[in-house]
């Protein structure tokens, strides 16, 4: 489906961002992928789970709210040349201990195969396209679910929170990748 130039745009910047996490995994062994670089630490598998997680319950809260909004009547369609995906409200003051909390059900599991973890992130980011064409084609903002730790969010600030996820998580990978005693193979 074609997308107004400017919504076409952000899928970019979500693909870019998901191609410079592959691109940092790439050619990594099960090993590496297992590797944890401290008890309480993910591995870089465990990252890759967190994002798919991350991205399918995205796609769930979309489906949700679109057809909560079909229901009702209430699926007002897209402004013309407005694009609701990039603005955020300022975070709240992270917690004590400077590290964000993650919801049990986007939490990863320990020790899943490389080649699994590797095809689940790209179906779901498969998945997220026809979502995104979805949420593209309507104004967002009647559709707000509240987000645990920011507050209430319209649907597009939550697809912008996916691009926000994925440069965290590549910051993450590069500290494990750089953690002494990371594996050589």
């Amino acid at each position: 489906m074609a997308l107004p130039s400017e919504i076409e745009a952000f899928w970019g910047k979500l693909q870019a961002a998901r191609q410079e996490v592959l691109k940092e995994v790439e050619g990594l062994s099960q090993a590496q992928f297992d590797w944890c670089p401290a008890e309480k630490e993910w591995s870089i598998g465990e990252v890759i789970h967190h994002l798919t997680l991350g991205e399918i319950s995205t796609g769930k809260l979309t489906t949700k709210l679109l057809r909560e909004a079909e229901e009702a009547g209430t699926l007002p369609p897209r402004p013309e040349g407005r694009n609701f995906f990039e603005r955020l409200p300022s975070p709240p003051s992270p917690p004590p201990t400077g590290a964000a909390q993650t919801p049990p059900h986007i939490w990863p599991e320990h020790g899943r195969s490389k080649a699994d973890l590797l095809a689940g992130i790209k179906m779901a980011r498969v998945k997220s396209r026809q979502n995104f064409e979805r949420v593209a084609i309507i104004d967002p903002r009647p559709l707000v679910w509240r987000h645990a730790t920011i507050g209430d969010l319209h649907l597009g600030q939550y697809w912008t929170i996916m691009l926000i996820h994925d440069g965290i998580h590549i910051e993450q990978i590069l500290a494990v990748k750089a953690s002494p005693g990371f594996p050589t193979r």
